[in-house]
């Protein structure tokens, strides 16, 4: 099932890759603007834009884990205090989540805004609430990518001084249902002696700076000329807050998205940027290249 996404996805990517998309004129006026500026970039990324490379949001069936005799809900499993109660099944399920990420490729939106950042530099900011990591295999420098929901392929713990690639011998390939075995444990226990846990942000706690860049994320948002939102509905707090300092300073903002959500709704209230309704495939590359110039997009091409 996985397989065939990820085909789908790619077909998909590659019938975008050959479109010509034309940019509605206020969106061309805005990057014309910014371009001449030579403004600060901010964009925010969600599920959307890795649900084109086939990776499911997890909060559905495809997320449901069996343990013992009862299934648990995807909100059940992502918190501190399963995790306490049973950390090798909640283990089981990330590596398995992880597996699936492994299996999907960064999309023709992922392609562009590493190329992007290639041309904008220190211009260039990256914030995702995604843990799939296709962004930085995308080709992003991990500095400017604020991963504020942590990142499926890193783990934390007593003595490991912050987030740590996850061992080698953890395999890429987990299957549904797959228990955690005493040798994953021993390749996931900290100096400390304690067993570590994945670096992710649970329902049951709160953004910080250490762990998931809270302030660095804010201060972006009260400097950058451009927000760019992508493929969030902004339901958890921190993308909220992004763009509401971005309206308060009153700096366009530009959304895309299938459906409306509060990003669509403050920009057509305030008037103050534009909504490209439809795919992240769609529009992310148009919109990247109208940001760094078709001349300079073109020379970071792979």
């Amino acid at each position: 099932m996985q397989e065939d996404a990820s085909n789908a996805a790619a077909k998909t990517q590659g019938r975008v890759m050959n479109e010509r998309v034309t940019l509605p004129p206020e969106v061309e006026a805005i990057a014309s603007g910014f371009r001449r500026a030579a403004g600060r970039v901010l964009w925010l990324t969600g599920a959307g834009i890795s649900a084109e490379s086939g990776i499911p949001t997890f909060r559905g069936e495809e997320g449901y884990w069996r343990v013992g005799s009862r299934h648990y809900h995807p909100q059940e499993m992502a918190t501190h205090a399963a995790f306490e109660r049973m950390p090798e099944e909640v283990w089981a399920w990330y590596l398995y989540r992880r597996s699936v990420c492994h299996e999907a490729r960064p999309n023709a939106a992922h392609l562009a805004l590493a190329r992007l950042e290639a041309a904008l530099g220190d211009r260039f900011l990256l914030v995702t609430q995604n843990v799939d990591g296709l962004h930085l295999r995308a080709g992003h420098r991990r500095e400017r990518v604020y991963e504020i929901h942590g990142n499926l392929d890193f783990m934390r713990g007593g003595g490991l001084g912050g987030p740590t690639p996850l061992p080698a011998g953890i395999p890429s390939r987990w299957e549904r249902g797959r228990p955690l075995e005493a040798e994953q444990r021993v390749l996931l226990t900290c100096p400390d002696g304690s067993l570590g846990r994945p670096h992710v942000l649970w329902f049951d706690e709160c953004y910080d700076e250490e762990n998931y860049r809270l302030e660095s994320a804010l201060a972006a948002a009260g400097r950058c000329d451009l927000l760019v939102v992508v493929g969030t509905t902004g339901g958890t707090n921190l993308p909220l807050r992004i763009g509401e300092l971005a309206a308060a300073r009153g700096i366009p903002a530009i959304a895309i998205d299938p459906e409306p959500n509060p990003f669509t709704e403050r920009i057509e209230r305030t008037g103050a940027g534009a909504w490209l309704q439809g795919r992240a495939g769609r529009w992310v590359p148009a919109l990247a290249e109208a940001l760094a110039g078709r001349e300079e997009a073109e020379a970071n091409l792979p």
